[in-house]
C-alpha cells in the first residue's frame, strides 16, 4: 500500500491503472475518474481513446452510483465516443476504395481502424451489461445518453456492413474477417441493449416530457435499424420488430401520441410485401423445377413463417393504436390490394402450385380479413376505400372488388351506425366525396372485365359441411351481394334502391345484369308489397323514357323479370293501374311475359292487349297519318308480338285473324326505299316479320313471296343487325310451311340469296342464328310433294341451290358444330355430275381460304402435318379416278 500511495492516484500511468485491484479502484474513484474523463476529452489518439474508455468501463464503472451514471459518466463520455466512431467510419469509407492486396499500408490502416471499432463496440457492450446487472428496474432518465448513443453506433455499423460490397470495390476478402467480427459485436450489443430497454420504465412523476421523448427516440431508432437489416438477417430483423411492438405497447399510455405511427405502419407493410413476394418467387422456382429441393422447401416455409409474423405484428399494432392511424389507412388499403393482386386467382398472380396456394392462404392471408374487420369502424379507412376519386391501376381493380365483398360480408355483424357509415354517401370535403359501399361494389365489379370474360374462378363453400367449389367472379359477387341485401338494416333500403337502380341503368351490360339479379332476389326475399312497389316504379320509369336507349332496354328486362314475382292480387292491381285497354299503356305490355299471369288472368289480359292493339292499328290505317308517323305504332306491334309469343292460346280465331290482317295491311305500305331510309320503319319491319311468321300457316302465299322478295333487296343494303335477326326469325318459320308448287319458282331463288347473304355475315350472333335457321329449314323442307319425289328433286337441284353459298357453308362447317352434316347419297343411285362439281367447288373454296390466311399471318405448327394428310387422301382419290 505504501508503494501505491507513493505516487498520487491522479498521476498513475494508464498501464498501471488497468492492473489495480477492485478495492483500490473503488477507493480511488473520486480522484481518478476526473483525470480519466479529462484525458478522454482532450486526447487526439483513437487508440488512447479506446484504452481510456476500456479502463473506465472495466475498472471504475462497477463502482459508480447507478443513480448518477448519466451525470458522472454517460453524458460526459458517450457524445465524444459517438463522434470518435463517426470519424473512424468516415476514415474507413474514404480509404476503402484504395484497398488492394499490393497496397499493404492502406490494408494495415483499414484493419487497424476496424479492430479499434470492434473494441469500441465491446466497451459499449460493457456499459450496457453493467447497467443490466446492477439494476432491476431502470428509469430511462438516469441513462438516457446510453441507448441513443449505442443505437447510433449500431445503425452506422450495420449500414457499413450492408454496403461493404460496393464500399470495398471487390476487395472485401481482405477485411471480411474483421467486418464479420464488427457485425457480430454490433449484433451482440443490440441484443444487450434490448435486454436493458426491457427493464426500463418511464418515470410517470417527471414533469417534463424528456423521458417520454427519449423512449420515442429509442423506438424510432430501432425502426431505422429494421430497414437496414431487413435483407441481412431475417431472424434478427424479426426479433427487432418484435421488440419494437412490445415496447410500443408497454409504454403505450405515455408515448401513443408521440410515436410516428405512419412510419411504423409503412415499414411493417413494406416488410410484409417483401416477404410475401419472396415467398411467391420461391414458390414459382419450386413449381418450375422438376426436382424437389429440400433446401428450397425449408426456405419457403421459413419465409412464409416470417410473412405471417409481420402480418400478426401489424394486426396487433393496428388494434392497439387504431385512433392514431388515420394517415396510414391508404397504406393499409394498398397492402390488401397488392397482396391479392399477386395471388391466384388474380390475372397478375404468380405461377405457384395449388398446395402452395393453400399453404400461403392458411398461414398468411387469413390474417388480412381480421385486419379489415378491425378497420371497419374507422372512418378514415372508410373514406379511403370508398373515395369517389379512387383511381387504381388495372391489376388492383380485382383485389378492390374482393375487398368490398369481404367488407360486405362483415357489415351485418357490425352495429347499425357502422353499417350506415359504409352504406351512405357523404361529402367528406370540398374535393372528396365518399360513395356508398353498394355503389362502389357495382363500380368495382364493372372494372373487372378481364376477370369476368375469361372467367376467373374463386373457391367458395356453398353451405356448411360441404367441400369448396369453383365459382365465377359474377357468381361470387352476386351471391354475397344477395346475402348482404338479406341482412341489410331497413333504414338503409333507400340507399339500396338507389344503388340498384343506378346499376341497372348502367351502360355496362354485365353490371346491369348483376343489379337485376340482385333486385330479383330482393323481390323474392322481400314482402309482396315491396315487390309490387318496385314494379310500379319501374313501370313509371319506362313510361317516362324519351325514346330508345340502353336504359329503356335494361328497365324493360327488369320489369319482365320482376313481374313473375308478383302475387296474383297485385298483378290484378297492376293491370288496373296500367290497363291495356288504354293505348298509352301498351308501351309497358310489350315488355311483359303473359306466362307470369295465372291462366284466367292471362287469357283476359292477352285479349285486352290484342283488342287494344288491333284497334290502334286500324285507327292508324284509317286515318290520314303519313308514314312518318308510323313510329307511334311500334310499341303497339311489339305488344301484339308479346301476346303471340307468350299467350297465343288465349287468342281465338277471330282475334288471330284481326292481328294477321292489320299486320298484312301494314306490310303492304312498306317498300325497299322507305325501309332503308328510315330507322323507325326498320323497327316496324323488324316487328312485322316475326308477327307475320307467327301466322305463316294461314298467310297468303303471295304475301310470303312479297316478304321474301323484299328481304332479298333489303339485305343487299346491309341493314342493321336487328333487321337481319327479324329476317332470320321469319325464315325459321318457313320450315313449318308447305308451299304450293305454283309459287316455288318465285320463292326458291330469293330464298337461296337470302340464306347466302346471312350465312356470310361476320357478326357472331347473326352467324349462329343463320346456321340454326338454315338447319331447321333444311331438315323440315317446305314443298308440297311426296317423299320419293322430294328426294329425286333435291338430288337434281342440290348443286343449283347450294352454288351461291357453297363457299360460305364450307367455312362455317369448320367453325361451328351446328352446321348440319351433308346428306349422304343413296348407294344404289349414281352420283350426278353437278354433285361432283359442287363438292369440288367447296374444296377449292376451302383451299383458297387457307391461302388467304397464310398471306395474313404465320401458319400454326400443325398445319403442315394436316396438309400432308390431305395430300395423301388426294393421291388415293386419283387412283379411283384412273
Amino acid at each position: 500500500m505504501s508503494q501505491e500511495r507513493a505516487v498520487p492516484a491522479s498521476a498513475v500511468p494508464l498501464e498501471e491503472l488497468s492492473s489495480w485491484p477492485e478495492e483500490l479502484c473503488r477507493r480511488e474513484l473520486p480522484s481518478v475518474l476526473p483525470r480519466l474523463l479529462s484525458m478522454y476529452q482532450h486526447s487526439d489518439s483513437w487508440i488512447e481513446h479506446i484504452q481510456i474508455l476500456k479502463i473506465i468501463v472495466e475498472m471504475f464503472l462497477p463502482h459508480m452510483n447507478h443513480l448518477t451514471l448519466e451525470q458522472t459518466f454517460f453524458s460526459q463520455v458517450l457524445p465524444k465516443t459517438v463522434r470518435l466512431f463517426d470519424d473512424m467510419m468516415y476514415e474507413l469509407t474514404s480509404q476503402a476504395r484504395g484497398l488492394s492486396s499490393q497496397n499493404l499500408e492502406i490494408q494495415t490502416t483499414l484493419r487497424n481502424i476496424l479492430q479499434t471499432m470492434v473494441q469500441l463496440l465491446g466497451a459499449l457492450t460493457g456499459c450496457v451489461q453493467h447497467v443490466c446487472a446492477t439494476q432491476e428496474s431502470i428509469i430511462l432518465e438516469n441513462i438516457h445518453s446510453l441507448p441513443s448513443s449505442v443505437l447510433h453506433v449500431i445503425k452506422s455499423t450495420f449500414v457499413h456492413c450492408k454496403n461493404s460490397e460496393s464500399v470495398y470495390s471487390g476487395r472485401l476478402h481482405l477485411v471480411s474477417d474483421l467486418l464479420q467480427a464488427l457485425f457480430k459485436e454490433a449484433y451482440s450489443l443490440q441484443k444487450q441493449l434490448m435486454e436493458l430497454l426491457d427493464m426500463v420504465c418511464v418515470d410517470p412523476l417527471i414533469d417534463e416530457n424528456d423521458d417520454i421523448l427519449n423512449m420515442v427516440v429509442v423506438i424510432h431508432s430501432l425502426l431505422d435499424i429494421c430497414s437496414v437489416i431487413s435483407s441481412m438477417d431475417h431472424a434478427f430483423h424479426a426479433n427487432t420488430w418484435k421488440f419494437i411492438i412490445k415496447q410500443s405497447l408497454k409504454h403505450q399510455s405515455v408515448i401513443k401520441s408521440q410515436l410516428k405511427h405512419k412510419d411504423i405502419i409503412t415499414s411493417l407493410c413494406e416488410d410484409i410485401l417483401f416477404s410475401f413476394h419472396s415467398c411467391l418467387q420461391l414458390g414459382e422456382q419450386m413449381t418450375q423445377s422438376d426436382a424437389q429441393d429440400n433446401t428450397d422447401c425449408r426456405l419457403f416455409q421459413k419465409t412464409l413463417k416470417l410473412c405471417r409474423f409481420f402480418a400478426n405484428s401489424l394486426l396487433h399494432y393496428t388494434k392497439e393504436f387504431l385512433p392514431f392511424l388515420s394517415d396510414s389507412c391508404c397504406t393499409l388499403h394498398q397492402l390488401y390490394l397488392q397482396v391479392h393482386s399477386k395471388f391466384p386467382p388474380s390475372l397478375y398472380a404468380a405461377g405457384i402450385s395449388k398446395a402452395q396456394q393453400e399453404e400461403i392462404a392458411g398461414a398468411f392471408l387469413v390474417t388480412l380479413d381480421p385486419l379489415v374487420t378491425q378497420l371497419l369502424k374507422f372512418q378514415p379507412f372508410v373514406e379511403v376505400v370508398l373515395d369517389s376519386k379512387l383511381e387504381l391501376p388495372c391489376e388492383l381493380q380485382f383485389p378492390q372488388c374482393l375487398l368490398l365483398v369481404v367488407i360486405m360480408d362483415e357489415l351485418p355483424s357490425q352495429p347499425e351506425d357502422v353499417q350506415t357509415l359504409w352504406c351512405t354517401e357523404s361529402q367528406v370535403s370540398e374535393a372528396t366525396t365518399r360513395v356508398s359501399l353498394l355503389k362502389a361494389i357495382f363500380s368495382s365489379f364493372e372494372q373487372c372485365s378481364g376477370e369476368l370474360s375469361l372467367p376467373v374462378h374463386l373457391q367458395e363453400v356453398k353451405s356448411k359441411g360441404q367441400t369448396e367449389v369453383a365459382v365465377t367472379l359474377y357468381q361470387h359477387v352476386c351471391v354475397h351481394l344477395c346475402t348482404f341485401i338479406a341482412s341489410l338494416h331497413p333504414s338503409l333500403f333507400p340507399e339500396l334502391d338507389t344503388a340498384l337502380l343506378n346499376a341497372v341503368l348502367s351502360a355496362n351490360m354485365i353490371t346491369s345484369l348483376l343489379a337485376m339479379d340482385a333486385w330479383c332476389f330482393l323481390a323474392r326475399y322481400g314482402t309482396a308489397e315491396l315487390c309490387a312497389h318496385h314494379v310500379t316504379i319501374v313501370a313509371h320509369l319506362i313510361k317516362s323514357c324519351p325514346g330508345e336507349c340502353h336504359q329503356l332496354t335494361s328497365l324493360s328486362v327488369l320489369l319482365r323479370r320482376l313481374f313473375f314475382f308478383m302475387t296474383p292480387p297485385q298483378q290484378v292491381e297492376f293491370i288496373q293501374k296500367f290497363s291495356p285497354k288504354e293505348a298509352e299503356n301498351l308501351l309497358l305490355w310489350q315488355y311483359i311475359s303473359f306466362q307470369a299471369l295465372p291462366a284466367e288472368l292471362r287469357k283476359q289480359t292477352a285479349l285486352e292487349v290484342s283488342r287494344s292493339g288491333t284497334a290502334e292499328c286500324r285507327k292508324w290505317l284509317s286515318s290520314s297519318r303519313s308514314l312518318g308517323e308510323l313510329e307511334s305504332l311500334n310499341p303497339v306491334l311489339s305488344a301484339l308480338l308479346a301476346v303471340c309469343n307468350s299467350a297465343s292460346e288465349a287468342l281465338d280465331i277471330g282475334q288471330q285473324t284481326a292481328v294477321k290482317e292489320v299486320g298484312s295491311q301494314l306490310w303492304a305500305l312498306l317498300n325497299i326505299k322507305l325501309v332503308t331510309g328510315q330507322p323507325y320503319v326498320q323497327q316496324t319491319l323488324s316487328l312485322l316479320l316475326p308477327l307475320l311468321g307467327f301466322f305463316i300457316q294461314t298467310l297468303d302465299p303471295q304475301l310470303i313471296s312479297q316478304v321474301i322478295t323484299l328481304q332479298t333487296s333489303l339485305l343487299k343494303s346491309e341493314p342493321p343487325d336487328h333487321v337481319r335477326l327479324a329476317v332470320l326469325d321469319f325464315l325459321s318459320s318457313l320450315g313449318k310451311l308447305f308451299i304450293p308448287q305454283a309459287i316455288q319458282d318465285k320463292i326458291l331463288p330469293h330464298l337461296s340469296s337470302v340464306f347466302a347473304s346471312l350465312l356470310a355475315d361476320r357478326n357472331w350472333l347473326l352467324e349462329q342464328h343463320s346456321l340454326e335457321a338454315f338447319t331447321q329449314f333444311a331438315e323440315t323442307g317446305f314443298v308440297d310433294e311426296t317423299a320419293a319425289a322430294r328426294v329425286e328433286r333435291v338430288k337434281q337441284e342440290k348443286g343449283t341451290f347450294w352454288a351461291p353459298f357453297a363457299k360460305v357453308t364450307v367455312e362455317e362447317a369448320e367453325k361451328s358444330s351446328l352446321q348440319p352434316s351433308a346428306k349422304r347419297a343413296r348407294h344404289e343411285l349414281p352420283l350426278e355430275e353437278e354433285e361432283y362439281r359442287s363438292a369440288l367447288q367447296a374444296a377449292t373454296a376451302a383451299l383458297e381460304a387457307i391461302e388467304s390466311l397464310l398471306q395474313k399471318s404465320p401458319p400454326p405448327d400443325w398445319l403442315l402435318t394436316k396438309m400432308e394428310t390431305l395430300q395423301e387422301r388426294i393421291d388415293k382419290l386419283k387412283h379411283h379416278v384412273f
